[in-house]
């Protein structure tokens, strides 16, 4: 294996700019601002295919069941078939998970590359024949099978004649699934409600689970996002029996736990620690922003509870002018938050190692959206170090009790801390990224067909909102650190010719002209170097919005033109688009295939290998020609 040193300072190499944007300095691309989307564009379908424009070239790059080491792929067809073994269950711990999500891209010193995807969830439909979740399935085999498909897969990447291919057996490939020991920092390590039977000090948890999208750090590292951590928690909390069970209760319910999909995961029927009454604090350890190191596989997962509990979506981050480092994110359910991190410290770029616990110490704030196109973060808490692991915690002085006696509570109920101080409730705020040519921020609101009229408000202007909107952020001063920022919305997300107000596409508030896609349920963002804003989608399929397949779209805010780039496959969402360092390839996730339907009901994709299922895949796209995208 490499030096770890010199690893890093390749990682960091793309990772610069971010300082760049911090300081003011003008960036290499930004006399390109205005180059069109150089590619055509194509339209939504419902083809059993994937589908990019003339002239680019695609193919999958690593599936569900492909094995990290030097073993046989999972034999999918017999465990559909005839349900998996307990030596399955061995074998997926070394095999690519399933659901893909986010996709993180870190290149090594010595070429090649590291990739890093999350996996969400299962979807035991897909995975086993004649599923319904009953007493007798999922059975013991098929749900721990589940619990180790979770989590986070690690792949070298090695690229031949253009061409990246994973390298099986590397020393980096290595799996973080639903039973791996993650370690606890921060303000929340070590408090009772963070306190377990298997783990009487707080410090540690078994497995990290629906990984959703995630971030890369400016030294190198990779923050995995829990989102719906409570989908695995069943049983009856009126039967809680601990000294703070009425308030586990509260939190419980703030967060829907218990959740009504846990009985087609069935953890709770094999993991006493996934049953609400027996292991009453265990959903509280769940939820949180997880630290990775892809280049020291000997490193554990690390959960950062500074950042808040919440059902996380996007941790990206930022340096700041004063290279403070600000994290932001989003809690993706309807009505709720956006939030950001701001650390106590500061970015070391010569020192690693001295940037590995900076984001335990800092401030914590929740966005307010003001009717003006003006807002504010309004800090909940901020916290730091003491003495020894010991941390000091000041809540906002708004706060009444139990967060003025406990002001941990700020970050393990940060939901309800948010509610009292007023944050603007959204509509489901998913990815939220930094664009770095524009110097602004980007965010996804995916749909919320729950707002009434009587709830709208101009950040949600829609009632009944089915398609989803992308609001752009710009920091006071173009500084992460500021307190206050001014906002519009570039897109409001539907159809171009629709008659019905609430379901019409409209790009800076106009209505569009030309051959401009529909769009709905935008979820994952990304930016290529001339600042286009690269859009995934998770929900197109819906009758009541598209009723086609989820694909990539591309907005040119200088332009404002916007195209589609890829249209994925039945039943999947595109999740995790990322660029490789030289701008010459795209990744993307395929998450789901098939799902609205049973086994290979809808699809087999990805084809060609004899399976009879559908397989989760990341994905790479790239010119005929060369150049780059």
């Amino acid at each position: 294996m490499e030096y770890i040193g010199n690893v890093v300072q390749a990682a960091l190499s793309r990772r610069g700019f971010l300082v760049l944007v911090g300081t003011g300095l003008s960036l290499p691309w930004t006399s390109a601002f205005s180059k069109s989307v150089n590619f055509t564009g194509i339209r939504p379908d419902t083809e059993d295919r994937l589908v990019v424009p003339p002239g680019f070239e695609h193919k999958v790059l690593i599936r569900w069941g492909d094995p990290l080491k030097n073993d046989k792929p999972l034999d999918w067809n017999r465990i559909y078939q005839n349900g998996p073994t307990q030596e399955d269950v061995e074998a997926q711990k070394h095999c690519f998970g399933y659901n893909c999500d986010y996709v993180g891209f870190l290149p090594l010193s010595k070429g090649g590359a590291l990739l890093v995807v999350n996996h969400e969830y299962t979807n035991p439909e897909l995975m086993f024949a004649d599923f319904e979740p009953s007493d007798r399935r999922p059975t013991k085999e098929e749900a721990l099978l589940m619990l180790e498909a979770h989590g986070i897969s690690m792949v070298e990447l090695s690229k031949h004649r253009g061409e990246w291919t994973y390298v099986k057996g590397s020393s980096y490939n290595r799996r973080i699934t639903g039973s791996t020991p993650c370690q606890l920092s921060g303000p929340a390590k070590g408090h009772p409600l963070m306190r377990s039977s298997y783990d009487p000090k707080g410090e540690y948890v078994l497995g990290t689970l629906n990984n959703c999208s995630g971030g890369k750090t400016p030294w190198g590292t990779v923050l995995s996002c829990e989102e719906n951590f409570h989908s695995y928690f069943w049983g009856d909390d009126r039967k809680v029996r601990h000294p703070q069970a009425g308030l586990i209760r509260e939190i419980n319910y703030r967060y829907g736990v218990p959740g009504d999909f846990a009985r087609a995961y069935g953890f709770y029927r094999h993991k006493e620690r996934f049953v609400v009454e027996k292991e009453p604090t265990e959903s509280l350890r769940f939820g949180w922003v997880v630290e990775i190191d892809p280049y020291d596989p000997k490193r554990p997962p690390v959960k950062r509870t500074a950042l808040g509990r919440f059902k996380h979506e996007a941790a990206t981050c930022v340096v700041a002018p004063d290279r403070r480092v600000v994290v932001y994110m989003g809690d993706d359910e309807r009505f709720e938050y956006v939030y950001k991190f701001i650390t106590k410290g500061t970015y070391n770029p010569n020192n690693r190692e001295a940037n590995m616990e900076l984001l335990d110490e800092g401030e914590l704030y929740v966005a307010r959206f003001d009717e003006d196109l003006t807002g504010r973060w309004i800090l909940i808490a901020r916290c730091e170090k003491s003495s020894g692991n010991d941390y000091r915690v000041i809540p906002n002085p708004d706060l009444p009790e139990p967060f003025k006696s406990d002001p941990v509570l700020c970050f393990i109920n940060t939901r309800t801390a948010a509610d009292i101080l007023g944050g603007t409730k959204m509509d489901r705020p998913e990815d939220f990224e930094w664009n770095p040519v524009t110097k602004s921020l980007w965010l996804a609101l995916t749909f919320n067909e729950r707002r009434t009229r009587f709830q709208t408000d101009r950040a949600n202007p829609r009632a009944f909102n089915s398609m989803g909107h992308v609001i752009e952020i710009v920091e006071e001063g173009q500084d992460p650190s500021a307190k206050s920022f001014r906002w519009h919305i570039p897109l409001l997300c539907g159809l171009p010719k629709a008659k019905n107000p609430a379901k019409q596409l409209l790009l800076y508030g106009k209505p569009v002209k030309g051959n401009t896609p529909p769009i709905s349920a935008p979820d994952n963002l990304t930016f290529d170097r001339h600042g286009n804003v690269w859009i995934a989608t998770d929900g197109n399929e819906s009758t009541s919005r598209l009723g086609k397949k989820d694909g990539v779209y591309v907005l040119n805010p200088f332009t404002r033109e916007l195209k589609m780039f890829l249209s994925g496959v039945p039943g999947c969402e595109i999740c995790g688009p990322e660029f490789s360092e030289d701008w010459k390839t795209f990744f993307c996730a395929v998450q789901h295939p098939g799902e609205g339907g049973k086994g290979g009901s809808r699809t087999r994709w990805p084809y060609g290998d004899g399976c009879e299922v559908p397989r989760p895949s990341v994905v790479a796209v790239w010119r005929r020609d060369g150049r780059a995208i």
